[in-house]
């Protein structure tokens, strides 16, 4: 057949999607022990505090002073995927929800027409070190759909499936859902109502597969035929794809047929993300946390912001975290709460 890899390209701390993304963010930091207010119990001297972006000694404080992480910052126009394969955050928002999720918890928020919220990274183990891994990835609304309610849905790990394939006793091939559908896989719960996700035609897939050392696995073709599929290597050496010239290596992506199976391998082990979806194909005016369809709604979106809050900021401290001793959980704007069992902290 013809070369399954129709793009590759090299990333960096965001990596470049393909519509209906807009990006995808990966953090890796290797936190130390917490303090007693939940930050890093290090010295911070020589760090931009505010805008820590640098990776000093393996981790970063990003716009936090106190505890690292991203205080409250307003959005419109786009979906936030947050998939965190280790450590925790903590999220509060305008509307007054707030969760604790991580360790393979999913937060799944649609700004719509508009919300402030913040995202913390609270050092919970006072005693050894917190390791963060997260990815967080921008999803496009379609216009119609822009201005809809702001609202999160989480993605418990125990209610996301799993599927491992291959020979047992041999190498094999393990694949978490986040959305889309896969033979042999349960179905994900459902992305948020007006998420371009939600739509079955949409065919927008969100999988991480792990492909031990020596394991094989036939990625099923796409259901829809102008569905784009892009594959990001971000952990490991090398991922082969049927019939191409050369192995995919770390921190490559790269965009392959969605219309055919392809093989998958690697010899040494690999991590990979999978990012699919049909095109939403609008035009796309983006600036800063909001994302619309012409400069003047991205201009009107400064204006409402600036004269709304949207919803102002209902929460004592700009960087608000849980009590330590809090487990995962999230508490929604109707006051719903929900508790992810057992407690996932140290």
């Amino acid at each position: 057949m013809d070369d399954p890899v129709l793009q590759t390209v090299a990333l960096g701390p965001q990596w470049p999607t393909v519509d209906p993304f807009l990006f995808c963010a990966h953090h890796d930091d290797a936190y130390p022990a917490g303090n007693e207010e939940m930050g890093p119990d290090a010295p911070l001297d020589g760090r931009d505090i505010g805008m820590d972006f640098e990776g000093r000694d393996g981790w970063r404080m990003y716009h936090g002073e106190r505890v690292p992480g991203f205080p409250p910052h307003p959005h419109r126009g786009f979906e936030t995927v947050t998939y965190v394969r280790k450590g925790y955050i903590d999220h509060s928002d305008s509307l007054g929800a707030a969760a604790r999720f991580g360790r393979g918890d999913v937060q799944w928020l649609t700004a719509g027409g508009g919300i402030q919220h913040s995202e913390m990274f609270p050092l919970l183990d006072r005693d050894g070190p917190n390791p963060l891994e997260l990815f967080q990835i921008w999803l496009n609304l379609p216009a119609r759909d822009k201005f809809v309610d702001a609202h999160f849905t989480m993605f418990w790990d125990d209610d996301i499936p799993k599927l491992t394939v291959g020979v047992e006793g041999g190498p094999q091939t393990h694949i978490t859902v986040i959305a889309g559908h896969l033979d042999g896989a349960d179905a994900p719960p459902s992305p948020p109502p007006a998420s371009w996700a939600s739509r079955t035609e949409a065919d927008v897939a969100i999988w991480h597969i792990v492909l031990e050392p020596g394991a094989s696995w036939t990625l099923p073709a796409a259901s829809g035929s102008d569905t784009v599929r892009t594959l990001y290597v971000f952990d490991g050496t090398s991922l082969r794809v049927a019939g191409h010239d050369a192995d995919l290596g770390r921190d490559t992506g790269a965009v392959v047929r969605s219309d055919v199976d392809l093989d998958l391998s690697s010899p040494d082990g690999v991590d990979v993300l999978l990012l699919q979806g049909r095109p939403i194909g609008e035009p796309v005016a983006r600036y800063g946390p909001f994302v619309m369809n012409t400069r003047e709604e991205i201009q009107a979106a400064f204006d409402d912001y600036q004269r709304t809050r949207f919803g102002g900021w209902p929460w004592a401290d700009d960087d608000p975290v849980h009590d330590r001793d809090r487990g995962r959980f999230a508490r929604h704007a109707d006051g719903r709460v929900e508790e992810a069992e057992p407690a996932a902290h140290p």
